[in-house]
């Protein structure tokens, strides 16, 4: 006689579509909050719309970057702390589109997790529709995958889609030369680069995510660290479009991610050309300092892992910096001279003290 099966479903397999479909629910207000001009943010199609025409772009040439948020989302998931990593999640995406002059238009989130824990995403999510509020783009959709077996209990990770515009005669970067003058903007702290590295050394430090933050500012360690990437989106569109010679004199724009200067500013530059930047410009916060001392790592590792303070870079002409800086500050920057460009070294970057 053959044994009778139970009947299966998907549930049964450790997938929910009804906790998926109430999530969908619950994040429909976080998205609409985002709707901008061109996008009216309605969740649950296939794909999300966004009317490029509404924008009243004259010669518009797209511009896409995806990211994510690396192993800062440990410290997220081992502490409970859900609500800041989606800022991250975005501001990587949408400053790697402004350093082409791009503005942002509509973004696109993939979450996943081994089992839907509804109101982790929720916050999560909450946290990605804030960023996209500051960086005025539209969340106009997304995908959230469950996925058992894939991730331990309490795991989930994050990928984030952006897409921007700007006008053909205005992608950066442009007539960067040998003269140019390197303002640094700060960061809000370390952003969402070198946790790996950061954890191993809380964990040689044999310290609580809850212990004070060894730099008297009065967080704990894990205030201090989930600090969310800047978005210098509106600071930086507002100042290539407060004039036309401010579009043309910013000739250059670099954001400070993975692999720091080292990495990020030959991106720009032209093979004859070589950035000389002046460690001595800027007062590095004492998280790196914490950072650097623990780890006992090296000035270039550190400069090539970190942002060490400096999270975006303008190449700007010498005879418009004084007008470029006084329109940062007006939108909330503080703006440091760095360096500047010279004719071509052994190296792309150098730097002096």
């Amino acid at each position: 006689m053959s044994k009778s099966l139970t009947s299966e479903t998907y549930a049964a397999a450790g997938v929910d579509i009804d906790a998926g479909r109430q999530l969908v629910r619950r994040i429909a207000p976080l998205a609409k909050a985002t709707r901008r001009i061109g996008a009216t943010v309605e969740l649950g199609g296939f794909g999300g719309l966004f009317d490029l025409a509404a924008c009243k772009f004259d010669d518009p040439v797209l511009v896409a970057a995806n990211d994510g948020v690396g192993t800062k989302l440990k410290i997220a998931i081992e502490t409970g702390r859900h609500d800041t990593v989606g800022i991250d999640l975005v501001a990587m995406c949408v400053n790697d589109l402004i350093v082409q002059g791009a503005e942002p238009l509509f973004f696109l989130d993939y979450f996943a997790t081994g089992k839907l824990m509804v109101d982790t995403a929720e916050t999560v999510i909450g946290g990605i529709a804030e960023g996209c509020k500051q960086a005025n783009c539209a969340l106009i959709g997304g995908e959230t995958a469950e996925m058992p077996d894939m991730y331990a209990a309490g795991d989930y990770d994050l990928a984030g889609f952006a897409v921007g515009a700007v006008e053909r005669k205005r992608v950066l970067p442009h007539n960067v030369a040998a003269g140019d003058i390197l303002l640094g903007l700060t960061s809000s702290g370390v952003h969402a680069n070198g946790f790996s590295l950061i954890r191993r050394l809380v964990q040689r430090a044999n310290l609580d995510w809850n212990d004070p933050a060894p730099t008297n500012s009065g967080k704990t360690l894990v205030e201090e660290l989930l600090t969310p990437t800047r978005i210098y989106v509106r600071s930086v569109l507002a100042t290539l479009k407060a004039s036309p010679n401010a579009s043309q004199a910013i000739h250059g724009l670099v954001h400070i991610t993975g692999g720091g200067f080292q990495e990020n500013l030959p991106r720009v530059l032209a093979d004859n050309l070589t950035a000389e930047i002046d460690l001595g410009a800027w007062q590095r916060p004492p998280i790196f300092d914490w950072i650097q001392e623990t780890g006992k790592i090296a000035d270039m590792e550190m400069l090539r892992t970190f942002n060490c303070g400096i999270g975006m870079v303008l190449i700007v002409a010498a005879d418009e910096v004084t007008d470029i800086v006084a329109t940062l500050v007006r939108e909330g920057e503080t703006v440091l001279p760095i360096g500047r460009l010279i004719a071509g070294q052994d190296a792309p970057v150098i730097f002096t003290r």
